[in-house]
């Protein structure tokens, strides 16, 4: 990607951000976001990758004031105990923990589902969450660009080594459901089948923009083999809207200023930003539903490459190469 690309690229994402945070004002002034009512969840366990900030704190501590067996993952180690003890003493449920799991590290994860299953308990929802945003130029533990090795491929791995514990959790009338996060920024990004390490010319805002078109690639494609299998697993993604987290700090100066001075206006709170995961993860009306694009608690249409059958295949396979996983046609 030349420079002139690069800097079309950060335009593109700034502006479908400002294209959100204006629906969000216009919201504010109608009324603002109404916390859903959902239904109580006992006797179910979650799974919450970044659990430990933000909107996966939320995610988390709302699951868990439903009655659910929530378990945190994330690579907070310092901050997982006050975490936890924290969400305990507010929903009054003892059954939240932590577990270790770095996604920027394959073996990590492979690490933390053989310690996950060895708890010999279902796991009835996954809630794919964590992420970095717009961070310099990196690489994961396994040589990965740090965008799409850590918010695609450590989630893309991850659900694939938790789908047996996930089949054998679903049942009829109560599937077991997985439930990713992507962006509005999906809308803008470009999937270069030839360069999805962005080696070529780095751009932080198209890598980030590229993982969570990734996301929803990946999303569609997994509820198709579900589908095809005829498992009682479903698998949606959600795009949270423009929420107030300490993903920010590597954004243009203009926009943190922006959310330093409206936030209260402009941005979603990490409440109001997890509803609509919660919603995906809980809500009867999904009950047996997948392969849908989520926005405030409602089913829209995602970017139009994402209904690419073809695509979506070639994505996963490569995926399958790049991490171990078994690659399994329909």
């Amino acid at each position: 990607m030349s420079p002139l690309s690069a800097a079309r690229a950060a335009l593109r994402v700034y502006a479908a951000g400002a294209a959100v945070i204006l629906a969000q004002l216009l919201r504010r002034c109608r009324g603002g976001f109404l916390e859903p009512g959902f239904p109580r969840q006992p006797d179910r366990v979650a799974v919450v990758t970044g659990g430990t900030d933000g909107i996966g704190y939320s995610t988390a501590k709302h699951l868990a004031r439903l009655g659910m067996h929530v378990i945190i993952a994330g690579n907070n180690d310092s901050k997982a105990k006050q975490v936890v003890s924290k969400i305990k003493e507010e929903t009054l449920n003892d059954k939240v923990e932590f577990l270790f799991c770095d996604l920027a590290s394959m073996m990590s994860i492979r690490d933390f589902v053989q310690k996950f299953q060895m708890k010999k308990i279902p796991l009835h929802v996954l809630v794919n969450n964590a992420g970095v945003m717009m961070v310099p130029q990196g690489k994961t533990r396994d040589g990965f660009e740090e965008h799409f090795g850590l918010n695609y491929l450590g989630h893309f791995l991850l659900t694939n080594l938790l789908l047996d514990t996930l089949r054998e959790s679903g049942s009829p009338g109560h599937s077991a459901r997985v439930v990713t996060v992507s962006s509005a920024t999906h809308y803008v990004a470009e999937l270069n089948m030839d360069d999805l390490q962005s080696s070529a010319c780095y751009s932080a805002h198209a890598a980030y923009a590229q993982s969570k078109l990734a996301l929803v690639l990946f999303t569609y494609h997994l509820q198709r083999l579900l589908a095809a299998e005829g498992s009682h697993v479903t698998a949606n993604v959600v795009d949270p809207g423009v929420v107030h987290t300490d993903l920010y700090q590597h954004v243009f100066w203009g926009t943190r200023l922006v959310m330093k001075l409206f936030s209260w206006l402009l941005f979603k709170t990490p409440d109001e930003g997890a509803w609509t995961s919660i919603y995906a993860a809980v809500t009867p009306e999904l009950e047996g539903v997948g392969g849908r694009y989520l926005y405030n608690e409602k089913e829209t249409k995602s970017l139009h490459v994402t209904y690419n059958q073809k695509l979506q295949q070639q994505l996963w396979s490569k995926s399958c190469d790049m991490t171990g996983v078994l690659d399994v046609t329909l």
